[in-house]
């Protein structure tokens, strides 16, 4: 445990004070949860209020294009087993909802930290984690986000000589090259669903070769190194070759793998895996995700899917044909304003669902879809898909501004 470093200074108390003035302000005038200017206003006041809140924490950061939020919040269930925790729970994942989700938690023995991928470096740099998880990198946010090979490098350079444990997927060639600047690493076989990102060798542009679950480049011999946890069906094998049972209420082959990491990641902190396993099954949704809700005498399940490798994992989730299925897409500064990647998501995994369209990208959506041959109705509101949908549970996935839209309609 981390030691208690004393009271803020009066400096940084004023910060933590005007901060959540702030938010207050702004969950009153219904502009959100007030985190992010909460934190801003807390930073301005005090630029090494991050740092000053972490110094009594042990750290866990968590860092990936998909699964952060759901990973980070399993990592928090695991580690309550041996003491209070907080947490950015609701994604606030750049600086200043970090700060703003540290400052309620001068009485917690850890901080389970969310990364925006592009702040990885800077927020290591201020909190001196203990652990760091990197769970995949694709594609994601064309217009804002640097190509996945070049964050990579990034960091590969800004994790080189940290002192924190990386627990990183062996299956990412990129987070493989990205950990291996570090001098202790656990590597996990967590899976790769999508490897559309991952045929050039981040380490000297080779085509890399991929037979079966292996990897390597055979020119210049960067490979998969050997992982010491694995995900094997419903079963999380650790170092010791001990078999541990998988029991979540979140759906899909993708949470296990969160799961896989997570459990690495709390025996890291001394949580044996069986008990991490059985506290993250008290986890049911994550921030809306996998939620079912009651809307028009419907049951709807929420699902989040913000780019093509996160689409690929929520088709295999959802309900067989005929479930009806609700796609909405916005393209807001959230979510990145270049919608070029839903050519990239192979659509045709729809074949035979009634599909209906929402978001202010629906057009977009339509164009994907009949390219792809499929039958959809345009709708202009979630009350319009839900009424015209067929009998059955409805599944449906929208990307981020969409996925709120949809949360505040249906009273979730």
């Amino acid at each position: 445990m981390a030691g208690n470093t004393g009271p803020l200074s009066p400096r940084a108390k004023l910060a933590v004070t005007a901060g959540k003035a702030a938010a207050a302000v702004s969950r009153a005038a219904g502009r959100g949860s007030g985190s992010v200017i909460g934190g801003k206003v807390a930073l301005k006041l005090d630029p090494d209020l991050l740092a000053r809140l972490a110094t009594h924490l042990d750290v866990v950061l968590v860092s990936a294009t998909n699964g952060k939020t759901t990973t980070t919040r399993l990592i928090a269930e695991a580690l309550r087993a041996s003491g209070p925790v907080v947490s950015n729970a609701l994604g606030a994942n750049m600086p200043a909802g970090i700060t703003s989700a540290l400052a309620g938690g001068s009485d917690a023995r850890y901080g389970v930290i969310e990364v925006d991928e592009k702040y990885l470096a800077g927020v290591a740099r201020d909190v001196s984690p203990k652990a760091i998880a990197l769970l995949n990198l694709s594609r994601d946010q064309l217009d804002r986000a640097a190509e996945t090979r070049m964050l990579a490098e990034k960091w590969r350079e800004g994790l080189a000589g940290t002192k924190a444990v990386i627990i990183a997927n062996a299956d990412d060639p990129l987070i493989v090259w990205a950990a291996s600047s570090s001098s202790n690493v656990v590597w996990v076989a967590a899976g790769q669903e999508w490897k559309d990102d991952a045929w050039s060798c981040p380490s000297c542009g080779g085509v890399m070769q991929r037979p079966g679950d292996d990897w390597f480049c055979g020119e210049c011999g960067f490979r998969r190194p050997t992982p010491s946890w694995a995900l094997s069906g419903d079963y999380v094998l650790d170092p010791h070759g001990s078999a541990w049972p998988i029991h979540l209420q979140l759906p899909g082959r993708a949470n296990k793998a969160n799961a896989t990491t997570s459990a690495a990641v709390a025996a890291t902190f001394g949580v044996p895996p069986q008990v991490a396993l059985e506290r993250m099954y008290q986890v049911q949704a994550v921030a809306g995700r996998f939620d079912v809700v009651q809307f028009l005498n419907r049951d709807i399940r929420l699902l989040l899917a913000k780019n093509p490798a996160g689409w690929l994992e929520t088709f295999s989730l959802i309900d067989g044909p005929p479930a009806p299925v609700i796609l909405a897409v916005n393209a807001r500064g959230a979510d990145g304003t270049d919608t070029s990647w839903l050519w990239d998501v192979d659509y045709t995994r729809l074949a035979g669902h009634p599909i209906f369209l929402l978001g202010d990208r629906k057009l977009d959506l339509a164009v994907r879809l009949e390219v792809a041959g499929l039958d959809f109705r345009v709708c202009e509101t979630v009350d319009e898909a839900v009424q015209a949908a067929p009998p059955g549970r409805i599944e449906l996935i929208a990307n981020y501004t969409a996925f709120q839209d949809v949360r505040r309609r249906v009273g979730n």
